[in-house]
């Protein structure tokens, strides 16, 4: 028995019918597949905006601000030295500066802002250090440092050459450093180096920089003559960790860290000595022409922490050529430092008290016994948060000895350190 033929037609919807339900499903299907690609991708956004937020806190080099990726990071750090010292502040160089009358001075030492990081990759960092109360710009170095075993500065910082004067002056153990930094330090000059560690098995541990300057100081543009400046440092690390680049042994070793370092320098321009100031003459030489003065130098150097006691000296040797006056000048010297914590071994001392000792002899020419220059120092520290704030209190004896005279001036100071 078949149906009829208008009962089946009755049941199934007219074809114009059909299409308009066939559209409808696939409006609402499409409409389902956009709110879910839509909710979708506002997660996938949402996840994205929190994951590329910054990172802001602070660390052990001020106030940092990095990019979720890792790949930008900026660091700021304002820092403020004031110091008190009586009857002098800065160390006597000359016969008639040991004679000036005495003062009292209250003075703001340092005034800086530090700013560093790194961009693009972790491995490419920079730095810049600005002395707000002089308004000079100390350091602007680049520094490419994607292997440990070899990597490039270029820009201008302090040369690597004598632990006394690389580590900084907020981190240095007594309140400034010695007599011997006038006449020997290097300084912050212009130029390209190469450093690295090379870490081998046992007790072949080593870190090395060689670089070639300008050899005119801060701010020297290029050098004055066709010679540039050439330094070379290499430091044995025998123990398998390198010493600090800081005063104090603040991380009280458990191990003992030793470094023993060599050091070389080799210079023709018409400057004898630098500083901060960039180049100028040590006493007994004339102002100089471009290339007057050839000076070659050398450093051997020792360090030493463990358990609170902390160790270091170096033993300086120059010789300058004037090649105008056709003379030769030797020199020598070296300073000498100890420090300790005494809680190490009373534990009724506090722990943010530590003493230094430092003594420091000079010899501007090694040629006639004519001059000779000591220091003595006793510093007392009291750490309120490591080498970020600390104060200082120092006694200090200087001599000049000559064949004919003696004379000495002893001094006070007190400082507070502070990085914010």
């Amino acid at each position: 028995m078949t149906d009829h033929p208008s009962a089946s037609a009755a049941a199934a919807p007219p074809p114009s019918g059909r299409c308009a339900l066939i559209r409808r499903q696939t409006r609402i299907a499409l409409a389902g597949l956009a709110l879910v690609g839509f909710g979708a991708v506002g997660a996938s956004a949402q996840q994205e905006s929190a994951d590329s937020t910054p990172r802001v806190q602070h660390g052990d080099k001020g106030f940092e601000i990095e990019t979720a990726d890792g790949q930008f990071l900026f660091q700021i750090q304002p820092r403020l030295q004031v110091r008190f010292s009586y009857p002098f502040d800065s160390d006597p160089v000359t016969l008639e500066q040991f004679g000036e009358g005495d003062e009292l001075s209250l003075s703001v030492r340092r005034a800086r802002l530090k700013v560093g990081g790194h961009g693009f990759r972790p491995w490419l960092k920079y730095y810049f250090e600005y002395e707000l109360a002089s308004a000079a710009l100390l350091n602007f170095e680049v520094m490419v440092q994607k292997y440990e075993s070899l990597s490039l500065r270029v820009g201008q910082w302090k040369v690597e050459y004598n632990r006394e004067r690389m580590i900084s002056s907020g981190k240095q153990q007594t309140l400034d450093r010695s007599i011997l930094t006038y006449p020997f330090t290097v300084d912050r000059q212009q130029g390209i180096s190469l450093f690295g560690r090379l870490r081998g098995e046992g007790i072949a541990d080593f870190t090395y920089a060689v670089g070639m300057f300008s050899g005119s100081g801060r701010g020297g543009q290029s050098n004055d003559d066709t010679a540039p400046m050439f330094v070379g440092r290499l430091q044995w690390n025998p123990l398998g960790d390198p010493v600090p680049m800081s005063g104090s042994d603040l991380q009280r070793h458990q191990d003992p860290v030793v470094g023993v370092a060599l050091a070389g320098a080799t210079n023709r321009s018409r400057y004898t000595r630098f500083s901060q100031s960039g180049g100028g003459q040590l006493p007994g030489f004339g102002e100089g022409v471009p290339g007057q003065y050839r000076v070659n130098q050398a450093v051997l150097e020792t360090a030493a922490m463990w358990k609170g006691l902390s160790w270091q000296q170096e033993l300086h040797w120059k010789e300058i050529e004037d090649r105008e006056n056709v003379e030769t000048t030797r020199l020598m010297g070296n300073p000498a430092q100890l420090g300790y914590f005494p809680s190490e071994i009373w534990s009724s001392v506090p722990s943010q008290l530590e003493f230094a000792f430092r003594h420091a002899i000079y010899d501007p020419d090694r040629d006639t016994d004519d001059l000779t220059e000591q220091e003595v120092a006793l510093a007392v520290n009291w750490f309120f948060s490591g080498h970020a704030n600390k104060l200082t209190a120092e006694v200090a004896h200087i001599e000049l000895d000559q064949t004919t005279a003696k004379t000495g001036r002893t001094r006070v100071r007190v400082q507070w350190d502070i990085s914010f």
